[in-house]
């Protein structure tokens, strides 16, 4: 689905009396030919440079040809497509920005774009790129960096981030209940995560536990084929179902003191990483509502009911602009993110109030849009419920949207209103 920019003026039907006849000759009643085709109302694509742009293009089609066609099975029977992570990693995708010297704001649409396609797919790319591999970037030594790096890079070995635990989400800067104790030249951890994406199957897990000597939360880079390590594929899941998010219950394992991120030594640090994947989370969020703008714009102009399109009837007209208004008002807080990211002025609340604002956005708009499928809504064959479902874990991990809200509040009135 590349890029197609509009020409100037094709798509000016202010005028009432024109709309008729402009919407007769752009949407053809099966959708094929619909104005606007990649719902870039306000050519936020056209802000990127042209090798970026073509690059975004060509990820974009390298989706839709291969996980767009098998997504909705995978995530019917709850399993992840991992013979595609091979060809992920001909495209090289991981660390635009540290390693490739990538824009933000093309990081930011690669991931929208992803997501657009399959969110679980997404997450797997985003779990891996930002909030693992962007651990070991932003906290590592130059000697892990360069121990760890090219292979992961290369998608020749994969791994996640666990922070989350039964006990502790909200509160797990102080509530964490994972230990770690200094053993020598190793490290002890025992503890339990909960809700850690795709940890079935990865090679590694970066576990954040709570030192005992000085009640510092600390980041380890765990093999996921240590002795006392098991991960349990959670059941009974309605979002992101292809995820393969599990519990982890770690019993006495051993890592190398080498293993320690040597810059991981407090919450501090670990915040240091979640800054940047909440901005993620956001693009994830877009990404989203496009989609659901996408069926619900099809299906309308497809779906006859007296007589008629349902695209023709103004109330069906008017959710489908306010998904596209909620879509194009995140893109853009998000673009003005990512220019912020780029020029190095970004702070936690900015990317707390992005992310929060955002999936608000993107759950009225998903909803909005399995309304306008009505009782074709609840069926995965129409793809609309699994976007409606998705939504709802976008909305909650990366913080949830009253802590986020928190984040953003205290930096405007000075007072912390957690508890």
């Amino acid at each position: 689905m590349t890029a197609t920019p509009i020409a100037a003026g094709a798509a000016d039907t202010a005028d009432a009396t024109a709309a008729p006849a402009a919407t007769a000759a752009a949407a053809s009643t099966d959708g094929s030919h619909l104005p606007y085709p990649d719902a870039d109302f306000f050519f936020f694509e056209s802000l990127l440079p042209t090798d970026e742009l073509a690059r975004l293009n060509e990820i974009r089609d390298w989706m839709e040809a291969n996980v767009r066609p098998i997504s909705r099975d995978f995530w019917n029977r709850s399993e992840f497509p991992v013979h595609l992570i091979p060809k992920v990693a001909e495209l090289d995708m991981i660390s635009p920005v540290r390693r490739q010297g990538r824009s933000h704001l093309f990081a930011g649409m690669v991931t929208a774009a992803i997501h657009r396609v399959d969110a679980s797919f997404g997450t797997f790319f985003s779990g891996h790129d930002g909030l693992f591999t962007g651990s070991i970037e932003l906290l590592g030594s130059e000697e892990q960096k360069a121990a760890w790096l090219p292979d992961i890079y290369a998608l020749k070995k994969t791994g996640v981030f666990a922070i989350t635990e039964p006990l502790a989400g909200s509160d797990v800067a102080g509530g964490t209940r994972t230990t770690a104790v200094r053993d020598g030249d190793s490290w002890i951890l025992n503890g339990e995560k909960r809700w850690i994406g795709n940890s079935t199957f990865s090679d590694y897990v970066i576990v954040w536990a709570k030192d005992v000597a000085d009640d510092q939360v600390k980041g380890f880079l765990v093999d996921t084929e240590t002795a006392g390590f098991t991960a349990t594929l959670i059941e009974n899941r309605i979002a992101l179902r292809a995820v393969q998010n599990a519990d982890i219950v770690l019993r006495d394992v051993v890592v190398p003191s080498f293993n320690k991120l040597a810059n991981a030594n407090s919450f501090r640090d670990t915040n240091k990483v979640l800054k940047t994947t909440r901005a993620t989370v956001g693009w994830q969020a877009v990404g989203i509502q496009l989609a659901a703008f996408d069926v619900a714009r099809k299906y309308a102009v497809e779906r006859h009911q007296f007589g008629k399109p349902i695209a023709s009837f103004q109330l069906i007209q008017e959710q489908l602009v306010t998904m596209l208004s909620n879509a194009q008002a995140s893109m853009g807080m998000m673009v003005r993110l990512a220019q912020m990211e780029d020029e190095g002025t970004t702070r936690n609340e900015h990317s707390a109030m992005a992310k929060a604002f955002v999936t608000k956005c993107m759950r009225e708009t998903v909803a909005l849009g399995r309304g306008i499928l009505g009782g074709n809504g609840v069926s995965v064959d129409y793809e609309m419920a699994k976007i409606f479902c998705d939504a709802e874990a976008i909305y909650t991990y990366e913080g949830t949207y009253e802590i986020n809200t928190l984040v953003a509040g205290r930096a405007i009135t000075g007072i912390a209103a957690f508890v």
